[in-house]
């Protein structure tokens, strides 16, 4: 039926008038059939509903053409798993891939109701925390633009990472209810179902032919329910799978218990199950915290291995041509268990010897890295992983022994068989979960040139050197459909408009804006587009959190998780600086500026929390000084996601990528803003670096230490105390803080957190701040120069085309995966 409704090529021309039509048309009938809403009495989120379904209803016979065409062609497919998929609202995402963004909202305005009203009430899927859920968004988006069969596997969380509310400054974490109204865009697999074993026992049992097998008899099990939801690629020409996990019980009420008037028990292996798939990334303080983690992903890597299985076993006779016809990719250490659990399906279900079955393995799992540091590589108590999953415990035994037996081989000595073994003996015996991912893949990639070839010299050197060098670089990307064409409708009409429509397509030739960027008339236009952006943002934070900002102002922009290497602590000591400086010499010509923060810290990272709080505290004082006349002003704004990201990122100015050179992987949020035209203040850090090389150095404010010069300070022993005495503006910055000037009503609320800088300074912030500090007055003089900056600002979008995320899937698929690209 829907075949009828072609799809209109994303173009900037107004679309037909029967299309609008018939869209109007299915959006009534949803609304009455399926909403079951009388038009005259329908709300907003009615109308939402019945949008989505209709739009859903051009997506549908798509994904079955394309789910076919693969089935026929017997291609490759690609499964991606990931703990997050941080995809955001769907909506828009799927009528602007499809070219039927003005086709709704024409149809919408002929029923008199507002688009943009209707897309704000689709909920942020709450499936995500930062950049490695939102690469993954990305990525399924590019693979489906770039024709590349993919299935994303992951769990959907009922209420997904927590909602970020702050009172009194202090970040309160409550639960993000986002599956409250119902979600149009999943459709539920009742009749596709995997059990999914914990505890119990392992025995060898002897077969009829005289063998021997292992079998584990799980003390419990979980059903593994499958929600699917389409990923629509650019122009509709493939629509991939995001399949996710939701936790069931096997048995939901134990009938006699509750007859026996035990209510409450009666039902509690159900909630034990089902609390599997409620909330991303439990607080893992507790033993139980940590086991819950760990039964997560087991949990989902273990159904979508069984997934991939039977689907490829419906296809072919038998697995040994698995790895010719699926590429796993495994999104950071998360699903890592995966490699022994593949193990145990292909010997223990499905007969395969040992050789045989790791040689599968091997080639068909690849693992990407996102961080450098040790503390972030997931590690797992041997005595928790011996009792949750005793037959993996045996596999990694056993894949550890032969790992050691040919290091040993290759003339390994006993400190480098400690370093490359996946079994931690120094600190309580623990499985290096990083180390099994890299010993059960044929590739391992970094995210960044600076990050993969750091994982080379320090944390995997050794591993690396063992497994005969299996690190490759595939540097992020995002998709610009989402963060230009969404993000940002008024410049990517203008960027159509001046180097043609061709740019939609080809984010390459973007390089055609360089000698614009020398046209005054061009950066005029560039400049009123970031203005109406910047207004729109500017009535966000009133509405938000009742803060008036001046569009005219220069707004500077750190949005990310918060953390203390990416060194939010930095930003907000040179804001406080700036603060004493103006204070000082009220009467000097200021930039008038706006300092923006956005982002969430872990519930259980007390310290990442000390620093909201801070921010909180001294935006609540510069706010309303009046001796600054409104020259400066901080706004933090709470509960950071993709929603939010999509009005903050067209309005940014300056982009704030400040982190430890050496410690941040590569960052995504940095090309977003370069790509809307922000200027980039930045350590040579992740792809900063990269960044860097593309936009020209007098495009971008670089400052603070490399990494190699990070790594030496830290080697010889560094004075945070002599940094401080040589800085005036540090130590003033540092000496207000700790006396309670942004806490007046408890003095010594930041005094342990200025001492505690002081004495143990690990991020080095005080050792880049004086750098950072005068490239932020640079940052000042250029935007006191407007034909400069405009110029910069278009060059930053003009050199950017290449952070696609479509190239960097194109490099995935012919130097990782083995698959075709369109």
């Amino acid at each position: 039926m829907n075949d009828q409704l072609p799809i209109i090529s994303p173009n900037l021309d107004a679309p037909d008038e029967g299309a609008v039509q018939l869209f109007r048309e299915s959006i009534l009938a949803k609304l009455v059939y399926q909403v079951g809403a009388r038009r005259e009495r329908a709300n907003a989120h009615d109308w939402f509903v019945a949008t989505a379904l209709a739009a859903r209803d051009r997506v549908v016979d798509r994904w079955r053409r394309s789910n076919d065409d693969t089935w026929a062609e017997d291609r490759k497919a690609v499964c991606y798993l990931s703990m997050e998929f941080l995809i955001g609202r769907l909506m828009s995402d799927a009528l602007g891939n499809l070219g039927l963004i003005e086709t709704a909202r024409q149809a919408l305005e002929g029923l008199g109701v507002d688009f943009d009203t209707v897309v704000g009430q689709e909920a942020d899927a709450a499936l995500g925390n930062g950049g490695l859920g939102r690469l993954a968004a990305c990525f399924m988006e590019s693979m489906a633009s770039v024709d590349v069969p993919a299935y994303g596997y992951g769990i959907r969380y009922e209420h997904g990472l927590f909602r970020q509310v702050i009172a009194g400054g202090i970040q309160h974490e409550v639960p993000e209810d986002w599956l409250a109204l119902g979600n149009p865009w999943e459709f539920e697999r009742s009749g596709l179902v995997y059990e999914v074993g914990f505890g119990g026992h392992v025995r060898p049992e002897v077969l009829p032919d005289g063998s021997t097998r292992m079998v584990w008899h799980a003390g419990e099990v979980v059903n593994a329910l499958a929600y699917d939801t389409p990923v629509v690629g650019w122009r509709g020409h493939r629509i991939n799978t995001l399949r996710l996990w939701s936790a069931r019980a096997t048995d939901p009420l134990h009938l006699n218990d509750f007859n026996r008037g035990d209510h409450i028990g009666a039902q509690a292996a159900r909630m034990r199950a089902e609390a599997i798939s409620r909330v991303l990334y439990p607080g893992d303080e507790s033993e139980a915290g940590q086991e819950l983690r760990l039964r997560q992903e087991y949990f989902f890597a273990s159904a979508s291995l069984q997934d991939i299985i039977r689907r490829h076993l419906s296809r072919h006779a038998d697995l040994t041509d698995l790895a010719r016809q699926v590429a796993v990719q495994l999104n950071d250490t998360h699903p890592a268990i995966g490699v022994a659990e593949l193990m145990r399906l292909l010997m223990d279900v499905h007969g395969m010897e040992w050789d045989a079955a790791w040689t599968i393995t091997q080639a068909t799992f690849s693992y990407t890295n996102h961080t450098l540091m040790p503390e972030a590589l997931e590690t797992w108590a041997v005595p928790m992983m011996e009792r949750l999953l005793p037959r993996h415990m045996q596999i990694i035994y056993l894949i550890n022994a032969a790992h050691l037996d040919r290091a040993r081989a290759g003339g390994a000595d006993d400190m480098l068989l400690s370093n490359v073994s996946l079994i931690d003996e120094r600190h309580g015996r623990r499985v290096r979960m990083g180390h099994l991912a890299f010993v059960g893949s044929h590739r391992i990639n970094g995210v960044s040139a600076l990050h993969s070839q750091l994982m080379r010299d320090t944390v995997f050197a050794e591993l690396n050197g063992v497994c005969g060098d299996r690190i490759t670089n595939k540097t992020n990307g995002i998709t610009f459909r989402r963060w230009l064409h969404r993000a940002n409708p008024e410049l990517t009409k203008l960027l159509a408009e001046a180097i043609g429509p061709s740019v939609l397509d080809d984010p390459n030739r973007l390089e055609r804006l360089v000698p614009l960027a020398d046209d005054a008339s061009f950066r005029n236009l560039f400049a009123g587009q970031r203005r109406s952006a910047k207004e729109r943002l500017a009535t966000l934070v009133s509405s938000r959190i009742g803060l008036k900002i001046d569009p005219d102002a220069l707004f500077d922009v750190q949005i990310k998780r918060i953390h203390e290497y990416k060194r939010q602590l930095l930003n907000i000591i040179q804001t406080v600086a700036l603060y004493n400086a103006m204070r000082a010499r009220p009467t000097e010509s200021w930039v008038p500026r706006v300092k923006i923060f956005a982002g969430k810290a872990a519930p259980s990272y007390h310290q990442a929390k000390l620093i909201i709080r801070l921010a909180n505290d001294v935006a609540a004082t510069i706010n309303d000084d009046p001796v600054l006349h409104g020259l400066l002003k901080v706004a933090f704004i709470p509960n950071y996601n993709v929603s939010l990201a999509e009005t903050i990122i067209p309005a940014a100015d300056l982009s704030e990528q400040i982190s430890t050179a050496g410690l941040e992987a590569s960052g995504t949020g940095n090309m977003k803003l370069a790509l809307n035209g922000a200027l980039t203040i930045g350590t040579l850090d992740g792809a900063n670096v990269e960044i860097d090389e593309r936009v020209g150095r007098d495009n971008i404010f670089i400052f603070g230490l490399t990494a190699e010069e990070v790594a030496q300070r830290k080697r010889a022993g560094y004075d945070a105390h002599a940094a401080a005495e040589a800085s005036p503006e540090l130590r003033g910055a540092l000496d207000a803080i700790a006396s309670g000037v942004f806490s007046p009503g408890e003095p010594d609320r930041y005094r342990g957190l200025v001492e505690g800088l002081l004495n143990d300074d690990r991020y080095l912030v005080t050792a880049d701040f004086d750098a950072y500090h005068s490239r932020q007055r640079d940052a000042e003089a250029l935007w006191a120069q407007p034909d400069s900056w405009w110029r910069a600002a278009v060059l930053n979008t003009a050199h950017v085309g290449w952070f696609s995320s479509d190239r960097t899937i194109r490099e995935y698929a012919a130097e990782i995966w083995d698959v075709a690209t369109r």
